[in-house]
Order: C-alpha cells, then structure tokens, then sequence
C-alpha cells in the first residue's frame, strides 16, 4: 500500500458516491482548495482530519495513516504535464512567469511568493459570453536575507 493507492481509493469512492469536494472540507472545516489538495496527497492532515476523510471515503485505519504522512510534493507524472488543463497553468507561467517576477520584485523587493504560508480561492465568476474561473492566490512575501 502506498499514498498514491489511497488517493486513487479516495478518487473511486469520490466518484462512485458523488461526492463534492466542497462537502468534505466542510466536514474537514477548512477550504476546499487546501483539503482537496490533502485528498490528492499533496498535504499532511491530522489524525482528526485524516478520520473525517475516512470515514467519507470508508478508508482503512492503515489508509488513514498515509493521509498523515508528509507527502512528495510537486509529484506530476511528466515534467511539462500532459493533462490540458494542467498544461494551461504551465502555459501561464511560460508566459507570465517573468512578469509575475518583475512585478513581484518591483512592488515587494528580491524574494518569493510561499506556495507554504499560502491560500487560495477558487470560484465560478458566472459572465455573459461563457462562465470564467476565478482563481484569488494569497502567498506571504519571504525576502531573501544577506548573511
């Protein structure tokens, strides 16, 4: 057993039951953008919170345990990602990604956006000419430090 069997159990029974994202962080009490990262093994829960998830998805104890371990982040099966979607935010920072830099370091200095100290929003911006997605990022200035 490995955390990438659990997370495709938790995908089974997501998709079998019906199951929304949005109702398992509302059962977890946190956003969906964060649990369902954790879902997918991205984050580490607690034992509280890898419980409530079990019991959603009717995992093992022993299953419960791997949604507690620190996870491989960043763990894309390719190194540029084949899945379209996917590939649109590799897109984006293709192309934006140095204007993302120049911007960042004008308003705030040398440093980094934290994917750690981080949160995100996502939501359906509802629009005449066909529904966008809205994505709000929210990561705290880290300054690189002389020594």
């Amino acid at each position: 057993m490995s955390r990438l069997d659990v997370t495709e159990k938790i995908i089974t029974t997501k998709v079998s039951k019906g199951i929304k994202w949005a109702d398992v962080a509302t059962s977890v009490g946190l956003s969906k953008e964060w649990v369902t990262a954790a879902c997918l093994g991205q984050m580490t829960l607690t034992a509280q919170q890898a419980a409530t998830v079990g019991e959603i998805f009717e995992l093992t104890a022993e299953e419960q345990k791997w949604l507690q371990v620190v996870p491989y982040k960043g763990s894309l099966p390719t190194a540029v990602p084949t899945d379209p979607l996917i590939y649109r935010f590799y897109e984006l920072v293709s192309v934006y990604g140095t204007t993302f830099k120049e911007l960042i370091h004008e308003e705030f200095g040398d440093g980094i956006m934290s994917a750690i100290d981080f949160k995100m929003d996502l939501q359906r911006e509802p629009n005449a000419a066909g529904d966008r997605v809205s994505i709000a990022m929210s990561g705290k200035f880290l300054p690189y430090k002389t020594y």
